[in-house]
């Protein structure tokens, strides 16, 4: 069930993406609280974009690749020794993501980094190149574990998932002479649709088959959904953006579910119970 503090949005004007988001959060029993509609608006906005961002990127013709054999282009983006990509001093970022979409042939990615460039791609088509330029001028693609630059929630514990949100499913008996296989970081879409790079666009029963197909010889154990969800905080980016601008407003509380825990490690939040 959503709750807004301030202000209130208008259903019938909502993307088709963004009501079906908005409809699943008000039909469900957990509570969710904003202090303002702009702020529940964002979050619409932003998981939308997420979900066309991750659809678009299968689309493209960027390739599946190890860290060990990850490629980019060069115009943009330095390799590391640890196979991700650095933007290069004077790239633009908001030119250099939306490079990967536009010549994706260029480069070549794992499942952890390409969840990195959707989530910074929605982030740009839902706050324009200018003041994305502004927030992320220091670009690193590797995994979204390991990213320092966008904020992120993190929740443990089996819950209610969304369009935007980013998963885990993992194969704990992953065949060790492919490592690359060990799990799959997919975004939820709408309906019962997963996306995961290298897998591409399928149900869950697809990721899952898909994964099994590359376990030890033999295996029994079948990969699972791992039960955290991760999305961006979609709260702080606001904030952000609107401190940037010189248009910020109080800070917005967060809607954790009732009886659970928050803690901040940089820039990530982790939710507990």
């Amino acid at each position: 069930m959503i709750t807004v503090g301030q202000g209130a949005i208008r259903p019938d004007l909502l993307s088709g993406t963004e009501r079906v988001i908005y409809e699943q959060k008000m039909g469900s029993s957990t509570p969710f609280h904003y202090e303002t509609a702009d702020e529940l608006l964002f979050e619409l906005k932003l998981r939308a974009a997420t979900v066309a961002a991750a659809i678009a990127l299968e689309h493209s013709e960027v390739a599946f690749a190890t860290f060990k054999k990850s490629r980019a282009n060069n115009n943009y983006w330095r390799r590391t020794n640890e196979g991700g990509f650095e933007l290069r001093k004077r790239a633009s970022p908001s030119a250099a993501i939306r490079d990967i979409y536009a010549n994706g042939g260029e480069y070549g990615f794992e499942c952890a980094t390409a969840i990195v460039i959707v989530l910074y791609k929605a982030v740009l088509d839902t706050i324009g190149d200018e003041t994305f330029d502004r927030l992320f001028g220091n670009l690193y693609l590797y995994s979204w574990e390991h990213d320092s630059d966008m904020p992120l929630v993190t929740e443990d514990g089996k819950r209610e998932t969304f369009p935007g949100d980013v998963l885990y499913y993992i194969n704990p008996d992953y065949n060790p002479e492919t490592p690359q296989w060990q799990g799959e970081n997919v975004v939820k879409l709408t309906g019962d649709m997963l996306f995961g790079h290298g897998i591409g666009i399928k149900n869950e029963r697809g990721i899952i088959d898909e994964l099994n197909e590359n376990r030890r010889p033999g295996s029994q154990i079948s990969a699972r959904l791992f039960e955290r969800t991760t999305h961006p905080d979609y709260s702080a980016i606001l904030q952000e953006t609107q401190v940037r601008s010189g248009t910020s407003g109080p800070a917005f509380a967060r809607s954790w579910p009732a009886g659970a825990i928050a803690g901040r490690i940089g820039r990530r939040t982790r939710v507990y119970g």
